[in-house]
């Protein structure tokens, strides 16, 4: 046994475990599974043939044929698509998941696949739903164009274990023969076959075809003929008008396009007419696919034009931050032969793309004012991708806006607020929406940072997102009131309060300035605090400088990112700074003023969640200092 094959033992062994134990009530959905593929590999040898005519061989009319052998136990599905060689078979059924095979594995042992199993729809091995009832399958398969003897024939039994020879096989295209379980012998039954397409594939665009047995006569005169009875009504769903269109069709449909086992979240149905005319069928999804945010993500609807797939994934139809709608967009204005660059170009595209984009939006708030919590389940999937639309899609910001949703200081651990509501809560007297960015809840909402605000009655949201910094920069106001971040710049609460720090800034500067002498480059500033009511320090940086939580995640991505001094805030009416104006008023040249400015820097750094300059010196200060105290 190669490597490879042991490698590939291991995979389906445990993807088989997963999705028998998960999954066998509804173990009939191998056919949509087979069905599905063939259909895409119809569409594949449409598409390359209208450069290249000779890959039809003569055959222009795609067909997915069901093959039902009692005798033997075996059903098969049989089409006249792209086929594969002999790399193809070993990449597409060789490996799972081939785009991210380690990957897969690791969210499959995850507590959250065993938890919600449904989820290994998400990895696009719909294929691997044969082995829920069969105990070997054979693929007999010949990519089109090449010579009969070129044919390929894999066969794997339960065990996870496959060979792999030549063979041949005179027409292109796939077979997929399963030799059923015995316990699994219903799927012999034509009846159960022909329910089961029209439940799951009734809208696939080829005819799926099985031969059925018929009577004509009566008596003596008596004959049975086989006739080819086409089982699927083959009408495209996206054409459909509707009403005629059950929520379970709906439904299948997304499964089959988005390879995934989950009902999506909402469905988005309509018929575009003018000056371009268009049908689309798009889907939310309820469930974030594992590879979301990797480079080489799909994205995109399937792009038809006039019931010919031009593109699987036509990126150019939506922006980025809608990468996770899935469906079908079908267009009869753009012409067969349309390339990506004439996409990137075509003005009816560019349309398209824009009544996409304000549907799906829309929808989207449709759904938070009208099934909130629905809603709020589909945020914790997507929100962190939606959100990239405030910085990329600057015409659409507020729109996108008025979507987000942040916890905050008046919210519950796990419950959100919108920028709406936040600011029909605001006193009258705030002027800004103020926010302060961290990893968790917990870490922010303890931080000395927010002391001011909690006092004042001032809501602070909560902004937990890598790229939370950038989206409150990108927005710069919402109804007129600015961003203002909790840890940046100089904040004081009120004019009252204005006006007393300035007085106590004149008072104590030469005390300021002799902690910012003993700091040196260490910080830029020192000044007194408006935010700190609580705790005696706390460094901040500039208005327009870095947020330090960006700093750090850059910092951690092996980025380069530009070394400054903070300003150190001291809180003037803690005890701490009292005393410390006690000993500058005795003795200037203190020593023991000195280590106390060093130590607040430290105890700084360690509020905003570094370490101290010299760890060590800092514990062996914080020590003698109490020892101090105790003994006195």
């Amino acid at each position: 046994m190669t490597a490879q094959t042991m490698e590939f033992k291991t995979e389906v062994q445990q993807l088989l475990d997963l999705m028998i134990h998960s999954l066998y009530s509804h173990k009939e959905i191998f056919l949509r599974e087979l069905i599905s593929n063939a259909s895409d590999a119809i569409d594949k040898v449409r598409y390359m043939a209208l450069t290249d005519s000779s890959l039809l061989e003569g055959d222009d009319d795609g067909k997915i044929k069901l093959i039902v052998d009692k005798d033997a136990g075996t059903v098969t599905v049989r089409d006249n698509g792209i086929g594969m060689n002999q790399e193809d078979a070993i990449s597409a059924l060789g490996t799972i998941a081939h785009s991210g095979t380690k990957e897969f594995l690791q969210a499959l042992k995850s507590e959250e696949v065993k938890e919600n199993p449904e989820l290994i729809g998400q990895f696009g091995v719909g294929f691997y739903a044969s082995f829920m009832v069969a105990s070997k399958v054979t693929v007999r398969t010949r990519k089109a164009g090449e010579p009969a003897e070129n044919g390929i024939v894999w066969e794997s039994a339960a065990d996870g274990s496959y060979t792999i020879d030549q063979c041949h096989k005179e027409s292109r295209g796939t077979e997929v023969i399963l030799t059923l379980k015995e316990d699994e012998k219903e799927f012999l039954d034509q009846w159960q076959l022909r329910n089961i397409v029209r439940r799951y594939s009734d809208y696939i665009e080829y005819p799926i075809v099985m031969d059925t047995e018929k009577t004509e006569g009566e008596g003596d005169d008596a004959t049975t003929i086989i006739e080819e009875e086409t089982l699927n009504s083959r009408k495209a769903l996206w054409l459909k008008d509707k009403a005629e269109i059950s929520e379970e069709e709906y439904h299948e449909f997304y499964k089959h396009v988005a390879h995934d086992f989950t009902d999506p979240a909402q469905v988005i149905h309509y018929h575009a007419e003018g000056t371009t005319e268009f049908s689309t069928l798009l889907y939310v999804p309820s469930r974030a696919p594992y590879d979301l945010f990797y480079k080489d993500f799909k994205i995109g609807p399937t792009l038809y034009v006039r019931r010919v797939q031009i593109m699987e994934h036509c990126e150019d139809l939506v922006p980025l931050y809608l990468r996770f709608v899935k469906g079908v967009v079908e267009s009869a204005d753009l012409p067969l032969n349309v390339s990506r660059e004439i996409l990137q170009k075509n003005r009816q595209v560019e349309q398209i793309r824009k009544t996409i984009t304000k549907k799906v939006l829309d929808t989207l708030g449709d759904m938070k004012r009208d099934e909130y919590d629905k809603y709020v389940d589909f945020y914790k999937e997507f929100g962190k991708v939606l959100k990239e639309g405030v910085h990329y899609d600057p015409k659409r910001k507020d729109t996108i806006a008025d979507l987000l949703l942040f916890e905050s200081t008046q919210t519950e651990a796990g419950t959100y607020t919108d920028l709406q509501s936040y600011i029909n809560r605001m006193p009258a007297e705030q002027e800004h929406i103020y926010y302060i960015t961290g990893e968790s809840r917990r870490e922010v909402e303890g931080s000395p940072y927010l002391e001011a605000f909690r006092e004042k009655g001032y809501e602070v949201l909560f902004m937990l997102d890598e790229i939370d910094d950038f989206i409150a920069s990108s927005l710069a106001e919402c109804r007129e009131k600015s961003f203002q971040s909790a840890v940046k710049g100089d904040i004081t609460l009120g004019k009252e309060d204005e006006e007393k720090k300035k007085e106590a800034q004149e008072k104590h500067k030469d005390l300021l300035e002799l902690i910012k002498n003993e700091l040196g480059d260490s910080v830029q500033e020192v000044r007194l605090s408006g935010r700190l009511k609580d705790s005696p320090c706390c460094l901040v940086t500039g208005a327009s400088d870095m947020d330090p939580q960006m700093e750090k995640i850059l910092k951690s991505m092996g980025q380069e990112v530009p070394s400054g001094s903070r300003i150190l805030e001291l809180n003037p009416d803690h005890m701490l700074f009292g005393a410390m104006n006690g000993l500058y008023s005795k003795d200037k040249e203190s020593g023991q003023l000195k280590e106390y400015a060093q130590l607040l820097y430290d105890q700084a750094l360690i509020l905003e969640g570094s370490k101290p300059v010299d760890p060590a010196r800092y514990g062996q200060a914080i020590a003698r200092i109490m020892a101090e105290n105790a003994m006195r």
